[in-house]
């Protein structure tokens, strides 16, 4: 029973952003990247249409919680985005609402490219365009899958993971640090 309630206590408390990697996404100029918060499974059923959230792979409750305990913990540690930037999936804007940052912009060029879905070069291409069309010291948190994130960075993730990166004057990515809240 104690053994319950702590574990209870546990999956409810927000999890805590350690403080050298809020450091990294509080600074001008960061850029965040997380995939998109736990979806059981690989890719999207067939029958998948971007349209319909019942068609695609979604978030379950462990996913739904993954978002809103990385929200609270960004919150927590003080990080403030000036845009947040997500795919169309529903997964993943369902990820970056219930983060609760404030206010999430669709960008096509953020939907998965994994298995022939998209454009891998030129949404690559699309997302590094409008990074560096930011001013330089705007803080944007990018909200997507795997695949993108890799294509961007070089770097996998996991589900829910963060990955915090400084840009350069073409919109190039390098990462500079990682958290994950556990599903």
């Amino acid at each position: 029973m104690l053994r319950s309630i702590a574990l209870l206590i546990a999956l409810s408390a927000p999890a805590a952003v350690p403080a050298q990697d809020a450091a990294k996404l509080d600074r001008p100029g960061m850029t965040a990247l997380m995939r998109h918060a736990l979806a059981p499974g690989t890719g999207d059923p067939a029958g998948f249409r971007l349209e319909d959230c019942g068609t695609q792979r979604g978030l379950d409750d462990r996913g739904r919680d993954q978002a809103r305990r990385t929200g609270a913990a960004l919150r927590a540690a003080g990080v403030v985005f000036d845009a947040i930037w997500t795919s169309q999936w529903c997964r993943a804007r369902d990820t970056a609402t219930l983060l609760g940052l404030g206010p999430v912009t669709e960008v096509r060029a953020l939907n998965s490219h994994f298995a022939g879905r998209g454009d891998r070069a030129a949404q690559t291409a699309e997302v590094r365009k409008m990074l560096a069309a930011l001013a330089p010291d705007a803080r944007v948190l990018l909200v997507s899958h795997q695949v993108n994130i890799r294509a961007l960075t070089g770097r996998g993730t996991r589900s829910g993971e963060v990955l915090a990166a400084t840009r350069d004057a073409n919109g190039v990515l390098t990462v500079t640090g990682s958290f994950t809240v556990a599903p």
